[in-house]
């Protein structure tokens, strides 16, 4: 199982990826008895061994098999260690010049760290939690910035934050959403075209090509670009919960649900971070 940035990759897609198992030998093989057989992305990745023995996947002992505590115990550290670290940036870091400087190169650092966690093929606890913790440092110094401007800003963030997330888990479990890989590939397409767009704006912007901040503005503009960056965060979540769920099924090894855990993380800040800039917007139109 693989989870990963949205801003930057979910490898667990890709067609070179074991996870998602896209058009393998070893799958088509098997594909008249295969329950999930029309279903790509369902397919188990824990199960190749088995498949190129002739043999069909028999669920794996349950030994050192990742369980929905596993993933609740790391999500649970993960974020908590987004929060302390937001907790002591806005209590340490009162709104400054240097409090700004110090949230950009938090959000660096952290960059970093999830970009080397999603290159690597094993979860690294260490750079999960690193990651979290500058993370944390970034979240906490602009959360302290907008509720110094938007009283109240943050903790409205929060809500709308775990509106979004009961929400979508709602609409996953309901079966109203179906997680394929034809709807993997649609969604990741969207994803990336929408942070290409925001990447030439920030240019446009840096250059003073754009003014007031582009497609990313306090206006109503920004505020359908804010709704639809939070609804692609809705859709990550729903690959983060199939993502799960297939590893729970399937056996994956315990170590994974770090990775389960490091997803979750990027994804709900994504929102909390979407949802605090449009919580801004509405407040500035008062």
């Amino acid at each position: 199982m693989r989870s990963s940035n949205p801003v930057f990759s979910r490898r667990g897609f890709s067609r070179d990826n074991g996870y998602a198992g896209f058009n393998t030998a070893a799958q088509a093989g098997y594909a008249q008895g295969n329950p999930y057989a029309q279903n790509p992305y369902a397919q188990n990745p824990y199960a190749q061994q088995d498949l190129q023995q002739g043999a069909p996947p028999q669920a794996p002992a349950t030994t050192g098999r990742m369980t929905m505590d596993d993933v609740v115990m790391r999500s649970a550290l993960t974020l908590g260690t987004v929060a302390v670290g937001a907790a002591l940036a806005w209590i340490l870091l009162p709104v400054s010049t240097t409090s700004y400087g110090l949230a950009f190169g938090a959000a660096i650092i952290a960059m970093v760290l999830a970009l080397v966690q999603s290159f690597k093929r094993t979860p690294s606890p260490a750079l999960i939690l690193g990651y979290a913790a500058f993370e944390g440092v970034f979240l906490g110094v602009i959360s302290e910035m907008y509720n110094s401007r938007w009283s109240g800003a943050p903790f409205q963030a929060v809500l709308g934050t775990m509106a979004v997330s009961a929400a979508t888990l709602l609409v996953y479990k309901a079966g109203w959403v179906r997680v394929t890989a034809r709807y993997a590939r649609i969604g990741m397409a969207i994803a990336m075209a929408f942070i290409l767009v925001m990447a030439v704006n920030l240019l446009l912007v840096a250059f003073g090509v754009a003014e007031d901040g582009g497609l990313r503005s306090f206006g109503p503009l920004g505020a359908i670009v804010g709704i639809i960056a939070i609804v692609l965060g809705a859709f990550f979540l729903t690959l983060d919960f199939k993502q799960i769920e297939d590893g729970i099924a399937y056996g994956a090894p315990r170590s994974e649900s770090w990775l389960a855990a490091f997803g979750l993380t990027l994804t709900l800040v994504w929102i909390y971070v979407e949802m605090l800039r449009l919580v801004a917007i509405f407040s500035s139109n008062d």
